[in-house]
């Protein structure tokens, strides 16, 4: 069970420098344009080290550099401001951020008058947070793999839908910010090199329908094979009320491990099945930190008649690329003899 207390920073339960403590704020803007843009503000806190890394992103492209984006700004070794409080710090890159309610209500302020970029917005919760390792909330909990690198990130972890509201300028160009999306807030010992793999994706249909998950999937068939997904947590919100997802999977279909159709079918804990397809709209390669790739897409979903918008993102580490690329060099080098 998530506590207000659960949003400030925690005791290291820990002594491996690693410990980390994430807050991570995905919107987009412009949804219903034909310029929409997928926006991220990040913070990756080492405390113990005393450091931070912190990432803002905006795309409204399909690229596969991050510089070739509309924005991005990466800064790995800030300092942790002193003393250390996670619901109210100012950061060096131009991010502030200020809880005002813990766990429910954020706001956040970006700004780099170099590159012309404003970015304000206020994130209100729809629902309680959501606690991943709570069997009383989470249907899958029990069956977690804590022996995974990302069982170690998220030793504490929730998600959580809610409301963002606000206004983005770049270049001169304002659009405002009216979407319904998630975020997470992430404690535990983060390895600098990750060797499992996590899709984590949702699609936001309304403020009284969201359907979020978390998937592992394979990485054999190469960059641009379908990959099946294997569900791990996740959650439908409705009207309101949260249930659990107790089952579910499907099939994301990739170009360059980037998701470019994902089809899922869940089930919840009052035993109703949703089925529902999501199609890229963007792609954009973000390091959380440097040893993992996140392959993100903005997608836009449709269920049941409905249409909705939700972000996609396959965190594959370093070493693992490195093999799965080498496999496809080492059969074109063969093939031609």
């Amino acid at each position: 069970m998530i506590r207000p207390e659960d949003a400030q920073f925690h005791r290291p339960t820990s002594d491996d420098p690693l410990w980390s403590e994430t807050n991570y704020f995905g919107l987009y803007a412009g949804q219903d344009t034909d310029r929409p843009m997928n926006i991220g503000v990040y913070g990756l806190f080492r405390e113990p080290l005393g450091v931070l890394g912190s990432t803002v992103s905006v795309n409204s492209r399909r690229v596969t550099m991050p510089w070739a984006a509309d924005y991005w700004d990466a800064w790995q070794h800030l300092v942790v401001p002193q003393p250390s409080d996670l619901l109210d710090y100012s950061l060096a890159n131009g991010l502030r951020v200020r809880c005002l309610e813990p766990n429910m209500v954020w706001d956040v302020d970006y700004s780099d008058a170099a590159a012309g970029l404003e970015l304000h917005f206020r994130y209100t919760a729809l629902m309680e947070p959501y606690d991943i390792n709570d069997p009383a909330q989470d249907p899958m909990a029990a069956g977690r793999d804590m022996s995974l690198t990302w069982g170690h990130a998220y030793a504490g972890h929730f998600d959580q839908t809610g409301h963002y509201e606000g206004e983005i300028e770049l270049r001169g160009v304002r659009t405002p910010i009216d979407c319904v999306s998630t975020m997470d807030h992430s404690w535990g010992v983060r390895a600098e090199r990750q060797t499992s793999r996590l899709s984590w994706m949702h699609a936001h249909f309304s403020r009284d329908l969201v359907v979020h998950g978390l998937f592992d999937f394979a990485t054999a068939g190469g960059p641009d094979a379908p990959s099946e997904l294997v569900m791990t947590h996740g959650y439908v919100l409705e009207t309101g009320k949260v249930f659990g997802l107790r089952a579910g999977g499907g099939t994301t279909d990739r170009t360059g491990f980037y998701p470019e159709r994902i089809s899922l079918s869940v089930t919840d804990s009052a035993g109703r099945t949703w089925d529902l397809t999501g199609v890229a709209l963007t792609t954009f390669p973000w390091q959380s930190q440097p040893g993992v790739v996140g392959h993100n897409s903005l997608l836009r979903w449709e269920m049941n008649g409905r249409t909705g918008y939700g972000e996609a993102m396959d965190f594959v580490g370093l070493g693992e690329l490195g093999d799965v690329y080498h496999r496809i060099h080492h059969a074109g080098v063969a093939a031609r003899g």
